[in-house]
């Protein structure tokens, strides 16, 4: 099994974004049973709060399915030694995983890395929709970070 975490501030907004839209992908691709999908912040703050309302909405609008009611959740040491890729939404999220890195930690990685390698993302960054309310721009981002992530996923794993 492949174990994916989706990193961001506070699991409210960008990482359970991309937790879905990923997990509808490769639920789609006809590989659920390969691949493993979840997220977590990096912040304590909004640690039990439910998925922001900007992203459940994108959510619908989309037909994605999601869970509206799932509880955020703050990374915790196992999630870096467990979780196979750790995609961070932006390099603050990056440092402070590198910051709490131990031998065995997955591999961490900018969110977007492999979308902006593919030409179809010019930045490094998803932005906080939380602060400008820009959520139709983050689900872009993170459609297209995901679609590159999981077709690089798809050819190193030959599945």
């Amino acid at each position: 099994m492949i174990k994916v975490l989706m990193v961001c501030t506070g699991n409210i907004c960008r990482s359970p974004m991309a937790e879905f839209v990923l997990r509808d992908m490769v639920q789609r691709a006809g590989l659920a049973g390969q691949i493993q999908v979840d997220s977590a912040g990096i912040s304590d703050e909004e640690v039990g709060n439910a998925v922001s309302r900007g992203t459940v909405d994108m959510m619908k609008q989309h037909k994605i399915p999601h869970d509206a009611r799932r509880p955020a959740r703050h990374i915790t040491a196992d999630d870096l030694s467990s979780f196979d890729y750790l995609l961070a939404m932006d390099h603050n999220h990056m440092r402070y995983m590198e910051r709490r890195a131990v031998n065995g930690s997955g591999m961490m990685e900018m969110f977007l890395s492999d979308a902006a390698k593919k030409g179809t993302v010019t930045r490094e960054d998803v932005p906080d929709p939380w602060y400008d309310g820009q959520y139709a721009r983050t689900y872009d981002l993170v459609t297209k970070g995901c679609a590159a992530f999981l077709e690089r996923l798809r050819a190193e794993h030959q599945i």
